[in-house]
């Protein structure tokens, strides 16, 4: 039986525009927007970059 290696494909980077187009399709309406976008920055699912840094997302 041959070992198979996964190719991991690079992960996507999006626009924080992008992001909440994404999850707001998906959404019933735009507290459930806010809260998913809240919790993928809570949990670090996602992550805020600036200029090549990372940096961490408040939110209020």
């Amino acid at each position: 039986m041959k070992k198979t290696s996964h190719i991991l494909k690079p992960r996507l980077k999006l626009s924080l525009g992008e992001l909440i187009l994404a999850v707001s399709s998906c959404a019933k309406n735009t507290k459930e927007t806010v809260a998913t976008v809240a919790d993928l920055f809570a949990s670090g699912q996602v992550r805020v970059q600036n200029n090549g840094r990372f940096i961490r997302a408040c939110v209020c």
